[in-house]
C-alpha cells in the first residue's frame, strides 16, 4: 500500500502527496469510515497509507503515528510555528501573541516570532517612537528564547530569513487575520497569488482570505501551511496545572516553589511571584499568565 503526505483538505476530501513520486499533483481521496466511528479525522500534514480506487481517486486507510498536534489550526506534524503578527494595523497585541505561544508549547514546536508590516513604520509620523516602543518587546521574547524577525513582504525585508529557517521543515504559518500572513507566503513562493484583504478600519482587523488548511511546497524541501485568520484560542488542551509549563521563563524558578504543583498565585514561597517582583520576570508575561488561568478555570467551570 502506497504511503503520502496529506497536503490539503477540503470538503471532506483529503489530497495525498505520494512518497514514492516525484510529481506534484495530489491524489484525491476520502477517509475510510473507520476513522469516524473512532472519532478521528485525518489532518492535513498527516502522514498517512493509502489506496487508489478505479476512478483513480483514492481512500485513507491508516494513519501514522504523528510527531505532533494543533487542533486550531488543524495539523499535524508541524515542525515550525511561524506566528505572524504586525507591527500595526492591527496593532501588535501581545496578549494574543503569548496565547499563541502557550499553544506552540503545549504542543511541543519550535516557534519563529514574524512581526510584518515593517515598511508601516518608516511611513509613520514618528518612526523612532515606534521602533523605540517595539525595541523592547524584541529584547523581552528574544531573551526568553524566541527568536523574532521584522520582516516586510512589500519591501522584502526579513523574507528570505524566513524562508531560511523553513528549508527541509513541516511550518505553519499561524496569527490572526489581517496581519500579512498570505503577503508573506506570495513573496517566499513566486507565483503562489494567495489572496490578501485591506484591514477593515471599522473592525480593525482583515476579512478571512483563506478558507482552508494547504500545505505549500517551497523549492528549498520546506513545505509551509497557510491557515484561516482568527482572533481568538480556546485552552482546549491546556489545563491549570499545565499552565506554567508553556511559560518558558517560569521553569528555573517554579522549580523551587515551596509548595509542588503551586499555580504561582499567592502561595507562600512562590518563586515564581519573587522572580516577577524582583524585576526577573516581565510583569506583562506574568498578567498574561494569571488572565489565561482564569480563562482555564472559568472553562472548567461552565463545563
Amino acid at each position: 500500500m502506497p504511503t503520502g503526505l496529506i497536503v490539503k483538505a477540503l470538503s471532506g476530501y483529503y489530497y495525498v502527496l505520494a512518497d514514492d513520486e516525484q510529481t506534484t499533483k495530489a491524489v484525491q481521496c476520502r477517509a475510510r469510515g473507520i476513522f469516524k466511528k473512532r472519532g478521528i479525522s485525518p489532518l492535513v500534514g498527516d502522514r498517512v497509507v493509502y489506496g487508489l480506487t478505479e476512478n483513480g481517486e483514492g481512500t485513507v486507510d491508516e494513519i501514522l503515528p504523528r510527531s505532533s498536534v494543533l487542533i486550531r489550526p488543524p495539523v499535524a506534524n508541524i515542525d515550525l510555528a511561524v506566528l505572524v503578527f504586525s507591527v500595526t494595523e492591527p496593532a501588535l497585541n501581545l496578549p494574543l501573541l503569548d496565547k499563541f505561544l502557550v499553544h506552540t508549547e503545549s504542543a511541543g514546536l519550535d516557534t519563529l516570532i514574524c512581526l510584518t508590516k515593517h515598511d508601516l513604520l518608516s511611513e509613520g509620523s514618528s518612526p523612532d517612537g515606534v521602533s523605540e516602543e517595539l525595541a523592547p518587546v524584541i529584547r523581552l521574547y528574544e531573551s526568553i528564547g524566541y527568536p523574532m524577525l521584522v520582516t516586510s513582504a512589500k519591501e522584502g525585508i526579513g523574507v528570505s530569513e524566513v524562508f531560511g529557517r523553513l528549508a527541509g521543515r513541516i511550518g505553519v504559518v499561524a496569527g490572526q487575520s489581517g496581519v500579512g500572513k498570505s503577503s508573506l507566503l506570495n513573496a517566499m513562493v513566486p507565483g503562489l497569488s494567495l489572496e490578501t484583504n485591506e484591514i477593515s478600519m471599522k473592525l480593525g482587523r482583515g476579512k478571512h482570505t483563506t478558507r482552508h488548511v494547504e500545505l505549500i511546497r517551497l523549492q528549498n524541501g520546506g513545505l509551509i501551511a497557510d491557515t484561516p485568520g482568527f482572533s481568538q484560542l480556546d485552552f482546549l488542551q491546556v489545563d491549570a496545572e499545565g499552565l506554567s509549563g508553556a511559560f518558558r521563563e517560569f521553569a528555573p524558578y517554579a522549580a523551587a516553589c515551596r509548595f509542588r504543583g503551586c499555580l504561582h498565585l499567592h502561595e507562600p514561597g512562590c518563586k515564581v511571584q519573587e522572580a516577577k517582583e524582583a524585576g526577573h520576570i516581565a510583569a506583562s508575561r506574568y498578567n498574561h499568565y494569571i488572565q489565561f488561568l482564569n480563562e482555564i478555570k472559568d472553562k472548567k467551570r461552565r463545563y
